[in-house]
């Protein structure tokens, strides 16, 4: 440790966001550019090198934190990248998209503000990149053994480059025309920058591992002619089973998933559209759904020129400090937190109604309705309590012209064909089943990331696309010796 008064002497400081009318003219990311390296080496001095770091557990990646913490505080950037890249093969997506369970695990969060864990991890990727510290790593020999990956998510990617780097020949399937899963169809610009994953997809190829755009395994190939062409199939297709919203006037046109709206966005900023045919402009937007989606669609909806946002969420408006009964530390614990989007949102007066931001807490909606065309003019809600029961005499209405349902997934889609082919079973909530080594009843055939785990963050994606790699690795030679941080049974800490 540095500095063993650095906890004490040093407030958290994050890294800075660029003025709100300034950001949303544009789809950069967020944060002002090169304002993070002048405070990160002071901030990485906060942490206490614990005897025993909870921000470990907290982060399903095992994430040597306090190592790269001291390392950074002595700007030894070539050393932090190499004890964060030993546990995190994509810290520049992490950095950038996590939610920080490890900050709330943090020894110093118990009665001050948390290290800021994430800025120091994105801090050290991206000198690594700058400075030349991540070069591609081939194989020295291959095995001769084959993979399939199926889906380029963070699990698919991650499980792929581990692979790839044991020996094998890997290539990975992906159904959309780019490589990169939700990161590039479902994570808004202004988040992360897709030349990060184009930087970090350019080091997978200078390895060795193949990519199949364009391709739905299930359609355009049978998954029974991929399993007998390789010796091994991941699956990793993410959770894309949308839940649906079962309300009165659904049908109306103008009300659409979340991830059919924010695909079309990205499109845009790669260069395919000049317009997206669903955009916001000048519409008054609904966002039913309070999480990370949601917000993703009010940052969206925000840079599209809305003439409102509001955002529904059916839970009550969270305190601003963790509550010790309920949520004890190291939980990762349910507070009022405020996005760049909310921020945006709460700056522009998007939701005038709102109670927060553009947010309306413990609101659920009754019913659609529509003008003589058929198109949704307006959402009819009501307050609920903490049992998400009707409150009698709160039910108000609300303008809308674009509704976006962000309510979550609830699995793997079927549509595709590939379950059925491979016969997989099925656990009763709609993920595929698989044993404690990543499994399916399919000899061969192994399932990772969110189609089997469930709706998820991205620290548990990565984890399972590494800890599927061993699994596969142990498979294919009998024994491994690529790192597996978790089992398919582990689960975030919580009460």
């Amino acid at each position: 440790m540095a500095d063993p008064k650095g906890f004490m002497t040093t407030p958290r400081e994050e890294w800075p966001r660029r003025p709100v009318a300034e950001r949303v003219q544009d789809w950069s990311e967020v944060y002002v550019p090169g304002a993070l390296l002048p405070i990160i080496s002071k901030q990485a001095d906060r942490c206490m090198d614990c005897g025993i770091p909870f921000c470990h557990d907290a982060c399903p990646l095992g994430n040597l934190i306090p190592e790269w913490n001291d390392l950074v505080s002595r700007e030894d950037w070539r050393a932090a990248s190499d004890r964060l890249h030993a546990t995190n093969n994509f810290p520049e997506f992490t950095g950038r998209l996590c939610p920080a369970p490890c900050e709330a695990g943090c020894v110093l969060a118990i009665n001050q503000p948390a290290v800021t864990i994430k800025n120091v991890e994105c801090a050290i990727a991206d000198r690594a990149w700058t400075d030349g510290f991540v070069p591609p790593r081939p194989p020295d020999r291959l095995s001769g053994r084959t993979v399939a990956v199926i889906g380029s998510g963070p699990t698919g990617l991650a499980a792929a480059q581990q692979l790839t780097r044991a020996g094998h020949t890997v290539a990975v399937y992906e159904k959309d025309d780019r490589v990169g899963g939700l990161m590039r169809y479902g994570i808004p610009e202004f988040k992360m920058e897709k030349h990060h994953l184009e930087r970090r997809l350019a080091q997978m190829r200078a390895e060795g591992t193949k990519f199949r755009t364009s391709t739905m395994v299930g359609r355009d190939v049978e998954a029974t002619e991929l399993r007998a062409r390789y010796d091994a199939v991941v699956i990793a297709t993410g959770a894309t089973a949308w839940r649906e919203l079962h309300a009165p006037g659904r049908e109306l046109a103008g009300i659409h998933q979340a991830m059919e709206y924010l695909p079309l966005a990205n499109r845009v900023c790669e260069g395919d559209l000049e317009a997206s045919p669903m955009s916001a402009a000048g519409k008054h937007v609904v966002i039913v759904g309070g999480g990370d989606t949601g917000a993703d669609c009010l940052g969206t909806a925000v840079r599209d020129g809305a003439a409102s946002v509001t955002q529904l969420d059916i839970y009550a408006q969270p305190g601003a400090e963790r509550d010790d009964d309920t949520e004890p530390w190291p939980t990762y614990p349910k507070i009022y937190r405020l996005s760049a989007a909310h921020e945006e949102a709460r700056d522009l007066e998007t939701a005038p109604a709102a109670d927060a931001d553009a947010r309306l807490f413990a609101a659920s909606t009754l019913r659609f309705t529509g003008d003589a065309g058929g198109h949704v003019r307006s959402l009819h809600l009501v307050e609920v309590d903490e049992h998400r029961r009707p409150l009698p005499g709160t039910g108000r209405t609300i303008p809308a012209d674009l509704v976006l349902l962000a309510l979550g997934f609830s699995g793997p889609d079927r549509e595709d064909g590939l379950i059925d082919q491979l016969e997989l079973a099925m656990e009763p909530r709609g993920t595929i089943a698989r044993d404690r080594d990543f499994a399916t009843n399919v000899p061969g055939v192994y399932a990772a990331g969110d189609a089997a785990r469930g709706q998820s963050l991205i620290v548990w994606a990565i984890a399972e696309g590494r800890a599927v790699a061993a699994a596969v690795d142990r498979y294919l030679r009998g024994s491994s010796q690529l790192p597996a941080p978790i089992t398919p049974y582990d689960r975030p800490m919580t009460v």
